[in-house]
């Protein structure tokens, strides 16, 4: 049985949905962020203190992602753990195999979530929180590199349904958390991105994506529309 720590509206959305996806069977534990990190009995499972963490009674491990002496599995790293699952209790469903013809699009997109995406969110984010002013050089690069980095989401998405192609691939779940929860935090607009918008709305389709997102913050209602939100009070 694999166990989420889930800290919720977080990154960790992201293995509840995997679950659903795969009709996995799976436990949630629940955390509350502290006021906006970890809280401390969340950060005590792993070295650096972060969600997701997933433990596993069906395997043991001597990895230093967990910060226990106990043989028993936990793992942290979001991207680590979807693998993890994939490969160990989905037989390999939702990713795509070296001889798939999209299978190095699907590695592209499945990295550039947390290699790409992820840095240039949290670059614009943290450099918003400084209140830098307009024409400060730093604040003007990463802007415009999140930018880019939006616009070729877009133009990938209004050519193919998924990201990885034609198919629906850990590639999408990886990515999505950036585009819908994370705008709480770091509230932006995606209404010159058509092309996400419209992935966005193939995902809230998804009955694995509404089953996770119920159970991972049950009355949030996910964040797939083209206008900014509202951020988390007292955030800036």
């Amino acid at each position: 049985m694999i166990t989420i720590h889930h800290l919720q509206r977080s990154q960790s959305e992201r293995v509840l949905w995997l679950c659903e996806e795969l009709s996995l069977p799976y436990e949630v534990k629940y955390y509350k962020r502290d006021p906006l990190l970890s809280p401390p009995d969340l950060k005590a499972l792993t070295p650096l203190g972060a969600a997701p963490v997933i433990e596993d009674s069906t395997a043991t491990s001597t990895s230093t992602s967990s910060s226990s002496s106990s043989p028993k599995l936990l793992l942290s790293e979001s991207s680590a753990i979807v693998e993890y699952i994939i490969h160990r209790h989905g037989q390999g469903r939702l990713a795509l195999p070296p001889t798939h013809p999209a299978y190095a699009d699907y590695l592209y997109w499945f990295h550039m979530a947390n290699a790409t995406l992820q840095p240039a969110i949290m670059r614009a984010f943290t450099l918003r929180l400084l209140r830098l002013p307009a024409d400060n050089p730093v604040k003007q690069g990463a802007d415009a590199r999140f930018t880019k980095v939006l616009a070729m989401l877009n133009d990938r998405l209004a050519r193919v349904p998924w990201l990885a192609g034609d198919e629906f691939t850990a590639a999408d779940i990886m990515s999505v958390f950036q585009l819908s929860t994370m705008r709480l935090f770091f509230p932006y607009s995606l209404t010159e991105y058509p092309g996400i918008v419209a992935w966005l709305d193939r995902v809230g389709k998804r009955p694995a994506y509404r089953a996770a997102m119920e159970k991972g913050d049950p009355g949030f209602e996910p964040l797939l529309g083209a206008e900014a939100p509202e951020p988390v009070p007292g955030l800036y």
